[in-house]
């Protein structure tokens, strides 16, 4: 009899009595250890997506987009360079602000491709960044950690390392992200190298490149040119990397000098405003939407300025902040209708889009956290959202990497890329076999397509609990970030790093050991 069998008969015996410790928990514990580390490959999706602007009012917010590009401009502070090349371009510079004539940013638009593949060191990991793909990648960027062991502290580069190796196990990630946290025990100017080789290491899915310094991204291509080869990395994406503006309107120097290190390379780059509205932005979604779309279009055609052809992707992170006390808010409607919104902009200019995530203010893998989040998730996924930071283990408004609810998300992402796989319409989901074969007042349990399908007919989550009440409480009444602390901790200690060429090991090794040692120690 099947695990699904099995746990339908147990739940009916429960609700007769209380039954013995151990059987729900076993077999949970068996599908727990079935998916890790089997990758699900990126989503392709089979649904539509849904839009809440209409034509015309994609129209008004391009051509308000226009007059602020061309009336107001944006800032390029502290790079000559940069204020240079928007010179030769055909731009009006005046100082530090730079002002573009009508439709010269749409025309350099033109060569950034609407579709690229980012290249993992096992082709069977490759992601598809645009078109109807959605790619999921891990929380970026927390200087702390949680877990229900130790509570709240700053994050470690074994932190930085394990949730990696998180991500590694996850079926439903399909790369391995960036900064996954912000490993404090490591100096500033040399942790890069670490955080680096610890996706490049112990995981062989995408990664993220640093952006902190334009050294800090050249390092990163270079050990992608010992890992993949210099003349691949050249002509292929291997990194993709996270450049924000200084909302409101301003790029800075950090950004840009990693920005033209990566474009000039031929590396992606999302380019993403963040913003809280109502602090660095307009309390409405039309407003904040106009300047998100001013604000990307720019630093997306600035790639193109250094190299046509570059991949890029319109980011955005947008929320909104209590007017009462300034905190940041998630999962309220706003921020949804910005990112709904964003996503038919980016569309309409035939590129690549990044939002969303698990988002959340709560300071705990509670209630408050899975609802924010999914509210969040939700019109990530039905907006088509072609990558999405930022889809596990955030808590605290992005100040922390939880354990527990990196795998409680997890564990959503799979249900929405079940989701995403839309209605199965071939002979054998329609069904027809058994319908004919069960005929009216029957059941279902015994016919051939069940026997055939119960397997995989529905998913199953390797955390909730839907046992009996009785039976729950035997097993000890656990809450489902217990039952994720188990989980985490299961998945770490079954965790076995893919394999590498030795060469390339001892060569990326060799480099990280160089730079190290060219440099001081510096924590701040």
């Amino acid at each position: 009899m099947s695990d699904e069998m099995t746990d339908t008969a147990e739940a009916g015996a429960g609700r007769r009595g209380r039954r013995g410790s151990g059987g729900a928990e076993a077999r949970r514990a068996k599908r727990q250890s079935r998916g890790a580390g089997v990758s699900m490959p990126f989503i392709d999706r089979k649904i539509g997506v849904f839009n809440v602007l209409t034509e015309e009012g994609m129209e008004i917010i391009e051509a308000n987009c226009d007059k602020i590009l061309e009336e107001i401009g944006i800032e390029f502070r502290d790079d000559p360079e940069a204020l240079q090349m928007w010179r030769d371009a055909g731009a009006d510079v005046q100082g530090e602000r730079v002002r573009f004539p009508k439709g010269l940013v749409r025309d350099l638009l033109k060569t950034a491709p609407a579709q690229f593949t980012q290249y993992a060191r096992n082709p069977a990991r490759n992601v598809e960044i645009g078109g109807n793909n959605t790619v999921f990648a891990p929380v970026y960027g927390p200087p702390f950690i949680s877990n229900l062991d130790e509570g709240r502290r700053y994050a470690t580069i074994e932190d930085f390392q394990n949730l990696v190796k998180l991500a590694y196990m996850a079926p439903a990630m399909h790369h391995s992200g960036g900064t996954v946290c912000e490993p404090v025990d490591v100096p500033v100017n040399k942790r890069h190298l670490d955080m680096l080789y610890a996706h490049m290491r112990l995981s062989d899915k995408p990664y993220m490149g640093s952006v902190t310094h334009p050294e800090r991204a050249q390092d990163t291509v270079n050990l992608a040119g010992l890992m993949f080869g210099d003349d691949f990395v050249q002509n292929n994406c291997v990194t993709i990397s996270l450049i924000n503006a200084n909302s409101p309107m301003t790029f800075d120097d950090t950004m840009l000098g990693a920005l033209k290190v990566y474009a000039r390379a031929g590396q992606a780059t999302v380019i993403s405003p963040f913003i809280l509205a109502g602090a660095m932005s307009p309390v409405t979604v039309a407003g904040t939407l106009t300047q998100v779309l001013a604000e990307a279009s720019v630093g997306m055609a600035f790639t193109q300025l250094c190299r046509p052809g570059a991949p890029v992707v319109f980011g955005t992170f947008a929320s909104s902040i209590s007017m009462q006390t300034g905190a940041p808010t998630f999962g309220t409607p706003e921020p949804a209708l910005v990112l709904y919104g964003a996503a038919a902009l980016a569309r309409r200019l035939n590129v690549p889009f990044r939002s969303g995530g698990s988002l959340c203010a709560s300071k705990t893998p509670d209630a408050q956290a899975a609802y924010e989040s999914v509210q969040t998730m939700w019109p990530t996924l039905m907006a088509g959202t072609n990558f999405v930071l930022h889809s596990a283990g955030w808590l605290e408004g992005g100040l922390v990497s939880s354990y527990e609810k990196f795998v409680m998300d997890c564990d959503q992402l799979a249900m929405f890329q079940r989701f995403s796989e839309g209605i199965d319409l071939t002979e054998n989901g329609q069904a027809m076999s058994a319908i004919e074969e069960v005929g009216p007042g029957n059941h279902y349990l015994g016919c051939a397509h069940t026997q055939a399908n119960f397997e995989n007919a529905f998913y199953r989550s390797p955390l909730a609990d839907n046992a009996s009440f009785e039976q729950w409480e035997a097993e000890g009444s656990l809450r489902i970030e217990e039952r994720a602390n188990k989980l985490y901790k299961r998945w770490l200690n079954e965790y076995e790093a893919p394999e590498i060429d030795l060469g390339v090991d001892e060569a990326l090794n060799d480099y990280i050991n160089r730079r190290k040692a060219e440099m001081p120690d510096a924590f701040a």
